[in-house]
């Protein structure tokens, strides 16, 4: 389904206590990320041009669609290390699912389905490593998971298209029997690096056979290189495919510089696959995901959201609440690091050739029932 009119519908979901919540000084996860993005989102005034829908925390009964219902109650459990950053509160026992409630809901994929908007964005989202009974890689609930549950309800087909410097186990795990969800994940592929996943031989079964797709990438792959890899993937994925709606996870680690990815992508080089998909007129749910330098994950994800809208930004950071976050430069780029890009040309073409034949045995167009 292709999207009709001049001017996409955005609506922007957001919940300001999110950003409150600390894992620990020395944790990589730092939620604060979300009220740079949101800062930065208002300083350009992007707020003002989208629908902006404060959600409300998900319920029990949402999460067990997918999730262990014993699972579920063992992490609502009180736990003294997850407190409030920036409130005056001593010994308060929040649970770590206070959390993980306000980033796991349905409502985005629910304004797709009820023709609310076109494009939903939630960065608080993209948690895709969680299994349905277990937490993994810093993700207690699957959210992109739930969101494409609630989206098949509605939809035949669904895509779900990973950017992330991790792969997106979790939610390949979810679906890898069914041909109602393709998932294609395009991240980096060493030995030892989380979760250590997703290899080319990693294809679906029964049903789902060849409705899985994995583009191992090796460290320091520049923004040409991966544009070589994107764009004749995805396009072939949504030719053979064509999904009803696309989930976008959007994580920032395969930006240049984070603190644990190894991917060598530039502010451009991530925000154009963003772009390529939007143009592509498909309904979308953009979500966020992995990002351990705070501040290029709002400087990627307030860019990103630019796009949606059709807009252009300066490359001056405005002055904003956070603005010395964004020091030194305080601008809206992020340039390559020196690394060694150990993706070789044969290597790029080995892996587009084999992941385009798996692409290439989907069937066109697949009649699916809705169930």
């Amino acid at each position: 389904m292709e999207l009709s009119g001049s001017r996409r519908r955005v609506a922007y979901f957001f919940n300001e206590t999110l950003p409150l919540f600390h894992f620990g000084p020395g944790h990589a996860m730092k939620p604060y990320r979300h009220f740079l993005v949101d800062d930065l989102v208002q300083g350009y005034g992007l707020d003002n041009k989208m629908s902006l829908v404060r959600y409300e925390p998900a319920s029990k009964e949402e999460m067990i669609i997918y999730h262990d219902s014993y699972y579920i109650d063992f992490i609502s459990q009180p736990m003294e290390n997850l407190k409030f950053e920036k409130a005056n509160v001593k010994n308060e026992n929040f649970t770590i699912m206070r959390m993980y409630l306000l980033i796991c809901f349905v409502a985005a994929a629910r304004s797709l389905n009820n023709g609310f908007c076109d494009i939903a964005i939630n960065w608080g989202g993209g948690l895709h490593h969680a299994k349905w009974n277990r937490a993994y890689g810093f993700c207690y609930v699957n959210d992109p998971v739930l969101a494409i549950v609630e989206l098949l309800k509605y939809n035949r087909r669904v895509l779900y298209l990973d950017i992330d410097c991790h792969h997106g186990d979790g939610v390949e795990a979810a679906f890898y029997s069914t041909n109602r969800v393709m998932t294609l994940s395009f991240h980096l592929y060493e030995k030892n690096f989380f979760p250590g996943t997703g290899n080319m031989n990693d294809i679906g079964v029964g049903a789902g056979l060849h409705h899985s797709s994995n583009v191992p990438l090796k460290m320091g792959i520049t923004d040409h290189d991966y544009e070589q890899i994107f764009k004749p993937i995805v396009s072939n994925v949504l030719q053979r495919y064509q999904p009803n709606v696309i989930v976008m996870q959007c994580g920032t680690d395969s930006l240049a510089g984070d603190r644990l990815g190894r991917l060598n992508l530039t502010l451009k080089g991530h925000s154009n696959c963003v772009k390529f998909v939007i143009s592509k007129n498909i309904p979308l749910i953009l979500l966020g995901g992995g990002g351990y330098r705070p501040a290029n994950a709002a400087r990627c994800w307030t860019l990103e959201t630019a796009i949606a809208l059709e807009e252009e930004l300066p490359i001056s950071i405005p002055e904003i609440e956070s603005y010395e976050y964004f020091a030194p430069e305080f601008r809206l780029e992020i340039s390559p690091v020196s690394i060694e890009n150990k993706n070789t040309s044969n290597y790029i073409n080995d892996i587009l050739q084999r992941v385009l034949k798996n692409v290439n045995s989907v069937e066109i167009a697949p009649s699916i029932q809705l169930e």
